[in-house]
């Protein structure tokens, strides 16, 4: 089960600003492996920068949230994922997980509603969070 923030705060505190600080790292880092992919091929891969950009961050972020739970931003800054049962997320729902998040960063109200829904919640979930039954957490020793 996944830990209740009334009775144990600790597993929620600070979390929407680590995933905040989580979000640039990782972004960060998918630019920076999308900007050598769009450059190998003879600099031809600069036209389709958004498309190399999506198919990196959907690599990236499925690969490494169904692996670890969590993204290297997350790991950096000691947060992970966890399903409605409290487990680990397996691939497929990080597939979903993923793919909830990028429709709702896509467009401007839903990330609105995310990121307040985020400041505003118990648990600190956005709307791609709640849709997918995904909860941010401290990590535990």
């Amino acid at each position: 089960m996944l830990p209740d923030p009334a009775r144990q705060p600790e597993f929620y505190d600070g979390v929407p600003t680590k995933r905040l600080l989580a979000w640039c790292v990782d972004m960060l880092l998918i630019f920076a492996a999308s900007a050598l992919v769009a450059t190998l091929p003879l600099f031809i891969g600069w036209f389709f920068f958004p498309a190399i950009v999506l198919t990196i961050s959907l690599i990236y972020r499925i690969g490494t949230i169904a692996s670890r739970s969590a993204t290297p931003g997350m790991r950096l800054f000691n947060i992970e994922l966890r399903n409605r049962e409290g487990q680990h997320l397996d691939g497929s729902e990080a597939a979903l997980h993923t793919i909830a998040y990028l429709i709702a960063s896509a467009f401007f109200i839903p990330q609105l509603v995310s990121i307040g829904l985020m400041l505003l919640g118990d648990r600190g979930q956005g709307l791609h969070d709640l849709l997918t039954g995904v909860v941010a957490l401290n990590r535990s020793a």
